[in-house]
């Protein structure tokens, strides 16, 4: 397994970070951040430099390139594999309601024979993540791991695009299934939040949309929380994600996180699904336990000479942590060790198996690793 990564710079263009030699990529990963892509000039450059590759890529709330996160960037690393065969597939997310059918489409477009993981991207602003994982989860079964992430559009989220072998567009999901007894696998995700006020009921809802909590409107208790901030919905809100659970389930939690308001309902609108009678509590986080969170991530990701890990951290995370944002990313390196080529993306979700359990299931405010080895 050989590899290469490329920065894109828009005063620079295209700039080799890191190399294994010349080499034939069976993939290319690209991240890019949104407007890098709208014209087709950066999606051609990576057709002429790597003719014979699959190329499949997104965009972003940031992009990484081993220790370094960046804006306004394009990273692209090429992998070459030795033994492994790859399988692709694509299809259309149809609002909320389509997810589903979505990730089912996708997942009986991958052939099952010999199929060891799945990595996915998806459009982030049209998409139920927990529908999308469910229906792709139906098909393939609970013994195939699929990770991933939700497309990012910085902190802005209007447009968030995907890309199979063709510049990236709104409304797509797309994925690489690895194949074969050579191909190892791992994965790990983790936040370090913390819970802060009370526990409340989720007591409407509708899909990926909260309305009351405690029969109160969701919005209205965002904005006591955020103060000031409130002003900057519905950036803000990633700083505030929510923790919820099945009554009586506190080990089933997962995090949500804000990817829109709808002021005249007094609603907030989630990356994944909100249940109706879930148990919910806001979160808030601090640097030390986010960084750690990081290298927990790694820690349960590591696997005997990983050559490549694919990060998606959200954007929450990024936003929060600032100019401290790298550190996590430190962290990461810090456990899996100079060998381990970085790459990744800040997302709207991330996508992995739930701890200590074969199904895999959408994760916010998470850091999220895919690590890939051959043997």
């Amino acid at each position: 397994m050989r590899i290469e990564q490329r920065v894109w710079r828009a005063n620079t263009g295209w700039r080799v970070a890191a190399s294994d030699g010349a080499l034939t990529p069976a993939l290319v990963l690209f991240f890019a951040a949104p407007g890098t892509l709208d014209d087709g000039k950066r999606f051609a450059d990576l057709r002429t430099i790597y003719p014979g590759a699959a190329i499949l890529g997104c965009t972003t709330g940031g992009e990484i390139a081993d220790v370094d996160v960046l804006d306004d960037t394009i990273v692209a690393t090429a992998i070459e594999f030795a033994h492994t065969r790859l399988a692709f597939a694509e299809a259309t997310v149809d609002g909320d309601g389509g997810s589903e059918a979505a990730g089912r489409q996708l997942a009986a477009s991958l052939p099952r024979a010999g199929l060891r993981g799945v990595f996915v991207l998806s459009d982030g602003t049209h998409v139920n993540g927990t529908d999308l994982v469910a229906g792709i989860q139906k098909v393939l079964g609970p013994d195939i791991a699929i990770t991933g992430g939700l497309a990012g559009d910085g902190a802005r989220f209007v447009s968030t695009r995907v890309g199979l072998n063709a510049n990236p567009v709104p409304g797509r999901l797309a994925a690489a299934g690895f194949y074969g007894n050579e191909i190892c696998l791992g994965f790990g995700s983790f936040g370090g939040w913390d819970t802060v006020g009370p526990e409340r009921v989720i007591t409407r809802a509708r899909g990926t949309v909260l309305y009351e909590l405690d029969d109160q409107p969701a919005l209205a208790l965002y904005r006591n929380y955020l103060g000031p901030e409130a002003d900057n919905l519905p950036a803000s809100a990633l700083l505030c994600p929510l923790r919820i659970h099945p009554p009586g389930k506190p080990e089933a939690a997962l995090v949500r996180t804000v990817i829109g308001i709808d002021d005249a309902e007094g609603a907030m609108m989630y990356a994944g699904s909100v249940p109706e009678g879930y148990v919910a509590q806001l979160m808030l986080g601090h640097f030390e336990n986010l960084i750690a969170g990081a290298g927990r991530a790694a820690a349960r990701a590591a696997i005997p000479d990983a050559r490549l890990a694919i990060l998606v951290s959200c954007i929450g995370r990024k936003l929060l942590l600032g100019q401290q944002i790298a550190d996590e990313v430190e962290a990461v390196r810090g456990v899996l060790g100079e060998a381990c080529r970085l790459t990744g993306f800040y997302s709207y979700g991330e996508i992995a198996p739930l701890e200590n359990s074969p199904f895999c299931d959408l994760h916010n405010q998470t850091m999220t690793i895919t690590t890939i080895a051959e043997a």
